[in-house]
């Protein structure tokens, strides 16, 4: 998978990984709706289950046209593999599963998704791990952070719900003096907008359920490999470094060197976890990445336009965006995401809580779920939905305080988008 022809963005969202069914010449990648596959005779079955040999063998672990999708990620993301699984979710515990253990820990950011801070601040316990959260603008609390048993840190380059951009270059050399794996979520940038391999990224992982399927229809998760991680340079990570039990002690670094952890993940990840990615859901979400950089250019123009209305408007307290020149982040946009700060903020309405709530009500294009990444711009109040569980503390430090609101900003007519945002803070201020 490390070996493709240098070729462009818009060329590789549509033919990376792909190529004419050879059974039929189909163009569109099939969807291999099938639980197993015929083993030529079995010598070829043994050395399949014996990871001597790549190919198909139970849908639970790979499948054809989930491979495509698993080939294009990598592409896009500048990896040399990648796993695909269930959700974005299921993505998390799979990138921690090899590297943690009982005892462990995760350094996280205090900016990120509202889903995630209950999983790593309460289920990953159930595991014996723990996460420790850090306001990763403050590097000397990161690196402070880190102990002897730290195997992780964890960040979203984008950050769910604000858009605040992570300084991935900061972070990654910290992480690099300490010798762990740095995680970053780029489901609000894309590989269109940031490449984390590039500034210093293990792996990368991504809730495909957004803005790569792009229409609200499948969910999935995905971790790219950088195949850069020298998982035999400590102790630290036996999983890939030291001998398997269930492959009569092969060791998966020695073996599969910078596709360590792709193969680990295929073969002990998907096959004991079970978080597999359906091939229906995977060619939904390739037909989606088909068009990812033209919506994201789209994204990025509305969101701009949006934001810049808002920040202008007298019943707006403030906004997040970082494309913004008053956002903080402002400066990160070029070194971080050059092409856009995305479609993804927050504002603060004057009225508080009861104004947000009128607010979602009185909107008529803007659809009230919980989703973002979608064509359509979508609406959501962060502190009563998605971010509920968290405390008043983890609120304010992700983010979505009761008097904030968080877009999505579709790829609609960006004047009807103010328009319905002009009429609905009416209704809600009066």
């Amino acid at each position: 998978m490390s070996d493709r022809p240098k070729q462009g963005f818009d060329t590789l969202q549509i033919h990376a990984g792909a190529t004419p069914d050879p059974a039929t010449g189909a163009r569109q990648t099939p969807i291999y709706q099938t639980t197993s596959y015929v083993f030529r005779d079995a010598d070829h079955a043994a050395k399949l289950f014996n990871l001597e040999e790549v190919g198909f063998i139970y849908s639970r672990l790979t499948n054809p046209t989930v491979s495509v999708l698993q080939e294009r990620m990598a592409a896009l993301e500048g990896g040399v593999g990648a796993v695909c699984c269930s959700t974005g979710h299921a993505a998390q515990i799979m990138a921690l599963f090899p590297l943690m253990g009982p005892g462990k820990n995760v350094i996280a950011s205090t900016r990120l998704y509202g889903g995630t801070v209950t999983q790593f601040s309460q289920t990953i316990k159930r595991f014996g791990w723990e996460a420790r959260f850090v306001d990763f603008d403050d590097t000397d609390a990161l690196k402070a952070a880190i102990d002897e048993n730290t195997r992780a840190v964890f960040c979203e380059s984008i950050a769910n719900p604000g858009g605040y951009i992570t300084d991935i270059d900061a972070i990654s050399a910290i992480t690099d003096d300490a010798g762990l794996p740095l995680i970053v979520d780029n489901t609000s940038a894309t590989p269109y907008l940031c490449r984390p391999i590039e500034h210093g990224a293990t792996l990368v992982i991504h809730s495909m359920t957004k803005y790569l399927t792009g229409n609200g229809t499948v969910m999935g998760g995905v971790i790219v490999d950088s195949g850069k991680f020298d998982w035999s340079a400590s102790d630290k990570f036996p999983s890939l470094s030291q001998p398997e039990p269930a492959y009569h002690g092969l060791k998966f670094h020695e073996t599969f060197g910078p596709m360590a952890f792709t193969f680990h993940g295929i073969a002990i990840g998907l096959r004991d976890l079970g978080m597999t990615l359906n091939p229906q859901a995977a060619h939904y979400t390739l037909m989606g990445i088909e068009t990812l950089s033209l919506r994201m250019k789209r994204h990025v123009e509305n969101a701009e336009k949006v934001a810049t209305w808002l920040e202008n408007d007298e019943r707006v307290d403030y906004v997040t965006y970082a494309g913004l020149e008053s956002s903080p982040y402002y400066d990160r946009v070029a070194k971080i995401c050059p092409k856009g700060a995305g479609g993804l903020f927050t504002f603060a309405v004057k009225g508080g809580y009861d104004a947000c709530v009128k607010l979602v009500d009185a909107l008529e294009i803007f659809s009230h779920v919980a989703n973002l990444g979608d064509t359509r711009s979508l609406v959501i109040h962060t502190a009563s939905t998605t971010h509920r569980q968290l405390t008043q503390e983890q609120l304010e430090a992700a983010g979505s305080g009761p008097n904030v609101v968080r877009l999505s900003i579709g790829i609609e007519d960006p004047d009807d988008l103010i328009a319905d945002l002009d009429q609905a803070l009416t209704k809600a201020c009066g």
